[in-house]
């Protein structure tokens, strides 16, 4: 081999966005399988960031769940108190 690898570094040629933390959890191997069938049928991508997207869009649907039912019990205490 002629190639002098004695000077390579190891580990990710990219270096890992600092907004990201990496985890480990194991999910059922059909939610696994179908982002990986969602990324395939777009023609590439990565399974990992939809499901960061499905878990950031539940988040948000929560979290406008609970402002809604606290603008109601508001607006209902309000209208009591006259």
């Amino acid at each position: 081999m002629s190639e002098d690898f004695s000077k390579g570094k190891r580990g990710a040629v990219i270096k890992p966005d600092p907004n990201k933390v990496r985890i480990t959890i194991r999910l059922d191997a059909d939610i696994i399988e179908h982002f990986k069938n969602l990324v395939h049928a777009a023609g590439g991508g990565n399974y990992q960031t939809l499901i960061n997207e499905a878990l950031r869009e539940h988040i948000k649907a929560h979290d406008k769940s609970l402002e809604d039912a606290l603008r109601k019990v508001i607006r209902e205490e309000l209208k009591q108190a006259g």
